[in-house]
């Protein structure tokens, strides 16, 4: 389901038990539970990053999560519903900066773990397909990953 990468930070088995929760919710929530669709998570530092977001985004700043899907959200849905469909395909990355988790846990005052799970939740739903730059795509996008994150008793209230 998922491969773990730490580029430039420790490995820490508190991260890989988030990983495995939140993911585990997330492809139940997409009923991918019993595909061998997989994720390879990136941890890495804010510098990393921000090469990353410089080389394939041209956006010369760090950011927090970066998602580089395999397949476009129309290309995926019919992949899914195809009966010979091999589901041993990647649905792609997700790039965190473990340290910006850190930052914007502290500031949005809240826990390490419920701001590394939205992180996770967030990439996972930009893997599916889904985005938040048009109103109507962050409509369809923010309740599933609240209801994620409720379900996993990490949401904001």
């Amino acid at each position: 389901m998922y491969e773990i990468l730490y580029q430039g930070i420790e490995e820490k088995k508190e991260y890989e038990k988030i990983i495995k929760k939140v993911l585990t919710q997330c492809f139940k929530e997409e009923q991918l539970e019993n595909t061998k669709l997989s994720i390879t998570i990136i941890l890495t530092t804010p510098e990393n990053i921000h090469k990353i977001n410089k080389e394939y985004r041209n956006v010369d700043k760090a950011t927090d999560v970066l998602s580089f899907p395999i397949f476009e959200k129309d290309e995926l849905s019919q992949k899914l519903q195809e009966s010979d469909f091999v589901y041993e395909d990647m649905l792609g990355d997700i790039i965190i900066s473990m340290e910006r988790v850190k930052e914007q846990a502290e500031e949005y005052e809240h826990s390490f773990e419920r701001e590394f799970s939205y992180m996770l939740v967030h990439g996972f739903y930009h893997l599916m397909g889904y985005d938040h730059i048009q109103e109507e795509d962050k409509k369809i996008m923010r309740p599933k990953e609240e209801k994620i994150l409720k379900d996993l008793k990490m949401d904001r209230d």
